[in-house]
């Protein structure tokens, strides 16, 4: 694995760094290497840092084996990607960062005052939330103007859309830059304004925790519960199969910040907070709704 070191910076083209290197953050950059940019992951564990880079080679691997791009080509991407601890560091030469850090509020602002300070004054400072206020998080920051949400999807490789939501303070110059980073890297942008849980967390949110309320009840099984909604409505994936994958701790969070700021109907089904007390988070941690420990689901 590449380390940066103190003193060293990215030269040449746009340099972009993504803070988390969880499955969010790694898929970000896994995207953004591929289309081109310099780009730095930041983690303070050393055991995700590494856990991204073999997923991100994999993915990789994966386009020669399927003879998308050449052995060179993969390692020309590979060059591409930098992983430090050093937040600082990371920020000294920066055009765009993207916070992909757990959905807890006063993480992301910390994270936000942070990136205030390390890095240059032109850079835009994103967050990859999917439900919390870009004007929140801008607010601890002198330039809420250049803070936006850059809200991507799982697996970010394969989902296409974006949502651009802007805060408050967001000036359409960042908004204008935001669309351009997001069409770069072949992805399809919407612009919102921002409002809790923008568009498509709104609705997921409501159609997952109602299947966990379906669960609970005993209406049917979680598989059942998912082909209905697969085949029924079209979805390319079930309720449970992406809670799963996007975490269950990701979404009880997701439905606790919406029950605050939108009501009743978003508070979370009970069976859900017991699945999280017990550590089945989904695919991340081998057992969610579906048990993944053995061949899984």
């Amino acid at each position: 694995m590449k380390i940066r070191k103190e003193g060293d910076c990215l030269l040449g083209g746009k340099n972009v760094a993504i803070i988390g290197a969880g499955v969010m953050g790694r898929g970000i950059a896994y995207v953004f290497a591929n289309a081109g940019f310099q780009t730095t992951i930041v983690d303070i564990d050393e055991k995700v840092l590494n856990d991204a880079e073999r997923e991100i080679d994999r993915l990789l691997i994966q386009l020669v084996n399927r003879g998308k791009i050449s052995l060179e080509q993969m390692n020309e991407r590979k060059r591409n990607l930098t992983f430090t601890k050093n937040l600082q560091d990371a920020c000294k030469n920066v055009d765009l960062v993207i916070e992909a850090v757990p959905e807890k509020l006063e993480i992301k602002k910390q994270v936000f005052r942070n990136l205030d300070q390390f890095t240059p004054s032109h850079c835009i400072l994103a967050t990859n939330t999917s439900t919390m206020s870009p004007t929140e998080i801008g607010s601890v920051t002198k330039r809420p103007n250049q803070v936006v949400a850059m809200h991507f999807f799982n697996p970010v490789h394969k989902m296409k859309l974006v949502e651009i939501a802007k805060g408050l303070e967001t000036s359409e110059e960042t908004v204008r830059m935001v669309k351009n980073f997001a069409e770069k890297i072949g992805k399809e942008p919407v612009v919102i304004h921002e409002f809790p849980g923008f568009i498509t967390s709104r609705m997921s949110a409501l159609i997952g925790n109602e299947a966990f309320f379906m669960l609970q009840e005993g209406v049917a099984t979680p598989e059942e519960i998912d082909k209905a909604i697969k085949i029924g409505l079209n979805f390319p994936m079930g309720p449970f199969e992406l809670a799963d994958l996007v975490g269950l701790d990701t979404r009880l969070n997701n439905l606790k910040y919406l029950h605050e700021k939108l009501g009743e109907k978003y508070r979370p089904a009970p069976l859900l907070e017991q699945y999280v007390a017990a550590g089945w988070l989904g695919r991340k941690t081998g057992r969610g709704v579906y048990d993944y420990s053995d061949k899984g689901k």
